[in-house]
């Protein structure tokens, strides 16, 4: 993925500044979404990967799967299928939506306990998350007893294993060293 995403960052970038530059970040969010879900089909992936095949070809495919494209878009996709980088939309939406969440101060955080948390405990692990990253913070909640008890919490690059499973392998791992 570390490849993928190299190739799709200048790409997830230029649609970002545009869609930033003509207030057209959710249009942009969604089209993107959908072109992602289009090739990660097998079927098309094969059919875009065809020798042969012209970029405007390939273009036209993908629009009659998601359905009528602007003209920026439809110049987007012809630019990624000249440089046969059309596979990579799955990877260049990912980065479009880290860049939205960055320039909308937001973060998705996952928050894995070993119980189901009360509303109060989910408010406070927010707003000591909200002081951390300095973000507003989108949580999604899961109950996962294999932890024993505690929480493991991941925003990002951002993991916090505050769970007796971690505390137990953390111990484990010193002891055996």
């Amino acid at each position: 993925m570390a490849e993928l995403s190299s190739v799709a960052r200048p790409y997830a970038k230029a649609a970002f500044e545009y869609a930033v530059q003509h207030n057209q970040l959710k249009e942009w969010l969604l089209v993107l979404s959908n072109l992602a879900e289009a090739v990660k089909n097998s079927a098309m992936a094969a059919y875009l990967k065809a020798p042969g095949l012209s970029s405007a070809e390939q273009v036209s495919a993908l629009e009659k799967i998601v359905g009528t494209l602007t003209p920026p878009v439809k110049n987007f996709l012809s630019l990624l299928a000249q440089k046969n980088r059309l596979l990579a939309l799955p990877a260049v939406q990912q980065l479009f939506e880290q860049l939205l969440a960055d320039y909308e101060k937001t973060a998705e955080v996952n928050i894995r306990s070993a119980f189901a948390l009360s509303d109060q405990q989910t408010q406070v692990l927010a707003s000591g998350l909200r002081k951390r990253l300095g973000k507003e913070v989108h949580i999604t909640t899961q109950v996962d007893r294999t932890l024993i008890g505690g929480v493991f919490i991941q925003a990002g690059d951002l993991v916090i294993d505050a769970s007796v499973r971690g505390k137990l392998n953390k111990l484990a791992t010193q002891l055996n060293s």
